[in-house]
């Protein structure tokens, strides 16, 4: 090989080596920082687009998650409401049982009467107070439940509102009912079973309706973890490999850097040929 002030051909070589391989030490570093293999686009184009459509579904499923957890915690504040006021009524029917006695004297008829009618006022209170993140379900209103199930809230699950007023749609007995005559005790007593049932039968729907969102909130958590994990196989680095590529880069461009000088220095020795 000749010799050449002009052309360093050695050198160029060597700078081209050591180029490629801080190139590659530059990759290895960032997917160590960002613990990814792929960050972007440029790394494969493919995956990153299939890895960012992943990305949007689990946050979809973020937000069915939460959507789920909203409606179950309305559920669950109606269906303790719906139990307490099940428990009145059976309170209630004992005393309009008692009353109906056609020996029972007036005063007795009249502190039952009083017990009756405290325990109907709680009704109105327990369906008033029934209420989460200003959804009402049991009240005289039309609220009713609608949970999303899919990222692309198309889905969803409707739980319908039961009105468990006095004298609404499933409790027959009235804001103003007493059982203060033997007649109205009569009639109460019917009145109670008849809302006893139609309670007990909302109780049903509302356990139900509880019960499926309890199942969609339980899978849409296995989906999101399925998700995390398959985005995590297409994007995430090796870390102990990456690190152990690392230092046999390192060591790689330091021997680069030394070869580059060796290589600058080659022009040198052209100086020997004129006794320099």
């Amino acid at each position: 090989m000749g010799f050449s002030v002009n052309t360093n051909a050695s050198a160029l070589s060597a700078l081209q080596n050591l180029n490629n391989t801080t190139r590659d030490l530059d990759g290895v570093q960032t997917r160590i920082n960002t613990g990814l293999r792929i960050s972007s686009a440029k790394d494969n184009a493919a995956v990153y687009s299939i890895a960012q459509q992943l990305r949007a579904d689990l946050r979809g499923y973020g937000a069915v998650t939460q959507s789920l957890d909203r409606s179950i915690s309305t559920v669950d504040i109606a269906l303790a409401a719906a139990e307490s006021i099940s428990d009145l009524l059976i309170e209630m029917k004992e005393k309009a049982v008692a009353a109906a006695d056609e020996g029972l004297d007036q005063s007795s008829r009249d502190a039952l009467a009083q017990d009756f009618e405290a325990l109907r006022d709680q009704v109105t209170i327990i369906t008033a107070n029934a209420t989460f993140n200003g959804t009402n379900i049991i009240d005289a209103g039309t609220d009713q439940i609608v949970a999303i199930t899919s990222p692309d809230a198309a889905q969803k699950i409707t739980i319908s509102h039961e009105n468990l007023t006095l004298g609404g749609g499933n409790i027959a007995i009235t804001a103003t009912q007493s059982i203060t005559t033997l007649a109205t005790a009569q009639s109460a007593v019917t009145d109670v079973d008849t809302s006893l049932t139609a309670v007990n039968a909302s109780l049903t729907r509302l356990g139900a309706g509880g019960t499926t969102l309890e199942a969609q909130r339980t899978f849409a958590t296995k989906i999101s973890d399925t998700i995390e994990v398959g985005i995590g196989n297409l994007v995430d680095a090796d870390l102990a490999r990456e690190s152990a590529r690392l230092q046999s880069l390192q060591v790689k461009q330091q021997l680069g850097v030394q070869a580059l000088s060796i290589a600058n220095s080659a022009p040198q020795s052209i100086l020997n040929l004129f006794g320099g």
